[in-house]
């Protein structure tokens, strides 16, 4: 039991560091000033559709209704009965000085239909800026200026927006979005300032056409669940700048009851385990809370210890959701904050057992590669 006190001790006091780093990559993100605009491209969004989407109305008229000068929106769906069509067809005819097209793509011959979607659109865009957007996402109308004032540095080569989880109804999407605003963000900023932005993540990201033809095309992406990430490392390695950029978006997840809620964190810990098993195994730092109550418990006269990391804890999840995000879910609802991070914890460890998926009702094998295919 000492050694095991010992190690716990050794563990909370690396979250304490953790969370430090994330305090000062807060404030690193923070320090960068974004460029200002003085050559507005033109830009290709690019938005795959399966379904109506909890507030999905809302979420495309944030893009129809950008402040920019030159764009376009392109639109797919699978099938032309997708009950995404009528809606797009509504607002292309309220938006008609948008340029805005739909494409009826057919069912995907790869286990990505997201990255078969992408590829499919990319015959169709015009032009050499593109951003690909989720349909779950909301963005501010200055959303594109930002993107396009980053992109006049010719280096850079994929830009990640940073995103702030909006939930609907029901406690298992309010404290998946706390945990997104709170810890998933926090990796981020800290892995930022230790080594830069070598990956992608999210649901909205920017990339140069060029970028995405020196990598082999969207379908090079085709077999892996996590394309985000592996287009953000392959546009790295390729020697292109990648960010995180200074537009932060809204990403709305919706009303979930528990069942499809837990299976979508198992996808998401089992995908990442996958796509980057050592990252996956330094997560164990990221939850100051959980190890400094098993330490507590452990060892009581050790609680200042335990105090410290919390209290290290909450600076942190301010620092991300507060100053970066300007969250105030987490702000009016932080007492759900420890048991995000609880549940968060217990997720993790479910991540080192089983290789399957559930997405969108269909199940998956994730292999150890990151790829993954129809089980």
């Amino acid at each position: 039991m000492a050694l095991v006190a010992w190690v716990l001790l050794a563990l909370v006091a690396g979250s304490f560091v953790f969370s430090a780093l994330v305090i000062l990559g807060a404030r690193s993100y923070r320090a960068v000033r974004p460029p200002r605009l003085s050559d507005p491209a033109p830009i290709s969004i690019l938005k795959p559709l399966s379904g109506l989407d909890e507030g999905l109305e809302e979420n495309l008229r944030s893009f129809f209704s950008q402040d920019y000068p030159a764009f376009e929106i392109i639109f797919s769906v699978r099938h032309e009965n997708d009950p995404a069509v009528p809606l797009v067809e509504k607002l292309r005819a309220e938006y008609r000085e948008i340029p805005a097209r739909l494409l009826v793509t057919g069912e995907p011959p790869c286990a990505n239909a997201k990255v078969f979607a992408l590829e499919r659109m990319l015959w169709s865009a015009r032009f050499d800026l593109l951003v690909m957007s989720d349909s779950d996402t909301r963005v501010a109308p200055g959303l594109l200026r930002a993107i396009a004032a980053e992109f006049q540095d010719q280096r850079l080569g994929l830009a990640t927006c940073p995103y702030r989880a909006v939930p609907g109804g029901g406690i298992w999407s309010a404290l998946e979005a706390i945990g997104m605003n709170t810890e998933f963000l926090a990796g981020i900023l800290a892995a930022r300032l230790l080594e830069g932005m070598k990956f992608g993540v999210g649901p909205t990201m920017a990339i140069r056409r060029e970028v995405v033809g020196r990598m082999g095309g969207f379908e090079a992406f085709k077999d892996y669940l996590a394309e985000d990430f592996e287009m953000g490392r392959r546009a790295a390695s390729l020697g292109y700048r990648t960010i995180l950029s200074s537009s932060v978006i809204e990403h709305r997840i919706g009303t979930a009851r528990m069942r499809p809620n837990f299976e979508h964190r198992l996808r998401w810990v089992r995908s990442t385990r996958r796509s980057r098993p050592a990252g996956y195994l330094g997560q164990l730092f990221t939850y100051p809370l959980p190890l400094a109550l098993l330490l507590w418990a452990i060892r009581p006269v050790w609680w200042p210890a335990a105090a410290l990391a919390i209290a290290m804890r909450a600076a942190a999840a301010w620092a991300t959701a507060g100053w970066v995000l300007s969250d105030r879910l987490t702000l009016t609802r932080w007492w759900l904050v420890p048991f995000e991070d609880i549940l968060s914890f217990a997720f993790w460890i479910a991540g080192f057992f089983g290789n399957t998926v559930i997405w969108r009702g269909h199940r998956y094998v994730v292999n150890r590669n990151g790829t993954f295919s129809p089980q």
